[in-house]
């Protein structure tokens, strides 16, 4: 199931005994350019605290409703670590954060959820998982932030990052939704994060490894566009690229990073 970021934005959080608030937005790494955190908005409740939510303690998302579900009490979100609104996410927080609630890092290990490449939900297993090898440190950025930067390829700019697209099983943002309309009238165009070659934050810039005429025509991508496995296979066919859901021998292989890390080459990052 994907969803867009958009989408979600404004979606109630709903604990074991209530809700604490709407979403606002949501915390990335731009090295697996995979969700760390929802960002929550609590109003009156907690003094208008925005309070942070890793997809570990996520249940379910309704799309009927408009909310999503956490296996958390109001007392257990209360007493969690503050996070103050005008400073970035450290890697102190982020292990006080994680210590509370006793979650794995995902930060150790060399795949997009530390050790494994999904979201292991069983307590019993946590930790086994918390070890602390082959740490990396990440760079968190948010959606609200990032939407509007502009996209360049190979030979020239294409558009305008638009949306996220956010796969539920590993929260991992599998698409960007470009903008085009600035280059050609009336179409959107989905991008991997994958096809990033790097990411200047100064500039506001991300750049892409393909061509513009290759973007002008991939299979189109409309805001009622339904993301079949048939839609990505045309799209990962049209660009020749591999798809993600399809793995090689050594990406099998424990303690193997299979993706590269993105070039950023500024400073203004949400970690210090």
């Amino acid at each position: 199931m994907f969803y867009k970021a958009k989408t979600l934005k404004g979606y109630t959080l709903e604990c074991t005994d209530g809700n604490i608030g709407q979403l606002v937005e949501f915390f990335f790494d731009d090295r697996y350019w995979t969700v760390r955190y929802l960002v929550v908005g609590t109003g009156a409740w907690l003094k208008g605290r925005q309070v942070l939510l890793a997809p570990y303690a996520l249940i379910s998302v309704n799309t009927h409703d408009r909310s999503v579900r956490v296996n958390l009490t109001k007392k257990q979100i209360e007493g969690s670590p503050s996070l103050d609104s005008d400073k970035p996410v450290s890697r102190q927080f982020e292990e006080h954060y994680y210590g509370y609630y006793g979650w794995p890092n995902y930060w150790s290990g060399s795949y997009m959820w530390g050790y494994t490449p999904d979201i292991v939900r069983e307590p019993e297993q946590w930790k086994r998982l918390n070890r602390e090898e082959q740490s990396w440190d990440p760079d968190l950025r948010s959606t609200h932030d990032v939407t509007g930067r502009h996209v360049e390829a190979l030979d020239g700019g294409i558009g305008h990052i638009d949306d996220f697209i956010i796969d539920e099983d590993s929260w991992a943002i599998r698409y960007l939704i470009v903008d085009t309309h600035n280059w050609w009238p009336g179409k959107k165009v989905l991008i991997s994060p994958d096809w990033i070659e790097h990411v200047s934050w100064s500039d506001q810039k991300v750049f892409i490894n393909l061509s513009r005429e290759a973007i002008k025509q991939s299979p189109e991508y409309t805001d009622d566009s339904l993301i079949t496995r048939r839609y990505e296979d045309d799209l990962y066919r049209h660009y020749s690229r591999r798809s993600y859901w399809v793995s090689t021998p050594d990406e099998e292989k424990p303690g193997l990073v299979v993706k590269p890390q993105l070039k950023s080459v500024d400073q203004n990052k949400y970690r210090k």
